[in-house]
Order: C-alpha cells, then structure tokens, then sequence
C-alpha cells in the first residue's frame, strides 16, 4: 500500500474510531450526578484534546507500521488502542468507574512501554505519544478520584 495512503488510513481509523465511540458513549445523565473532583475541566474541553491527541496517535502508528524494524511496537500501539477505545464503553456505557479505572491504568502502562521502547527505535513516534501520557496520567487521576467520591 503507498504510504500516504496508509496514512490516511490510519487517521481515518484512530480519528474516526476515537469520534464514533465518543457518539455511541457520551456522558449522560448518569454521569452528570456523579460527584467529581475540583479539577474536573469542563465537558467542552475533552473533543478538541482527544482530537489533537488522535492525530499524533495516528502518526505515531503509521511511522512504527512503516518501519521494516517496528514489529515490536506494533503490538504495543495495536494495545493500546484497543485500551483507548474500550475505556468509554466501560465507563460511560456500562457505568464500571472501578472496571474503567483498571482499563485506564492498562492503557497508562501500555502508553509508558511504547515511549520506552519506542525511544531509541524512533524518537519522533515517542515524543507523539508524550502528550498522550500526559494526558492518560491526568485522566487515570480524574478516573481514581470520581471512584473514590462516588
């Protein structure tokens, strides 16, 4: 396949999947009573996070399903995306806050194993997925504490 296309497919993927799970899923009531923590960023925020945090996944994907030496890493990004899109049905669809706290620290892991093993393999793939582990790390708390509340 030519590798702009790929590239395309692979933003069409992450992209879309990340917006049609955030369709199907969306906070709804259920959520709106929760009890939250004071640092919990308003509901607005979320969609143009994730967007931009989607692209870089994506790129970070399709450098590593380029490389004839990125094999290792495909398992661990394959991973983690499987952990990234299954964290909203557990938690806003099957209202799990302890199930999806257990999926979130599953995908900090397996975001901190790719940047590990990524870094000397191709450093521009792990500095795209710096953003993403700051982001998940900030979501695990956010996760952990509307369990401890509630």
């Amino acid at each position: 396949m030519n590798r702009y296309l790929l590239l395309a497919v692979f933003l069409l993927a992450v992209v879309g999947g990340g917006a049609l799970i955030g369709l199907l899923t969306p906070p709804d009531a259920w959520f709106q009573q929760l009890n939250k923590p004071a640092f919990n960023p308003p509901g607005w925020l979320f969609g143009p996070v994730w967007t931009v945090l989607y692209i870089l996944i994506a790129l970070a994907g399709w450098r590593i399903w380029t490389r004839p030496d990125g094999a290792g890493l495909r398992g661990l990004w394959l991973g983690q995306m499987a952990l990234n899109f299954l964290w909203s049905p557990v938690f806003f669809g099957w209202h799990s806050l302890g199930g999806a706290l257990l999926v979130i620290l599953a995908l900090w892991l397996t975001i901190m194993a790719f940047i590990t093993r990524a870094w000397s393999l191709d450093r521009p793939a792990a500095l795209m997925f710096l953003p993403y582990g700051a982001w998940v790390s900030f979501a695990t708390l956010l996760n952990a504490s509307i369990w401890w509340l509630n």
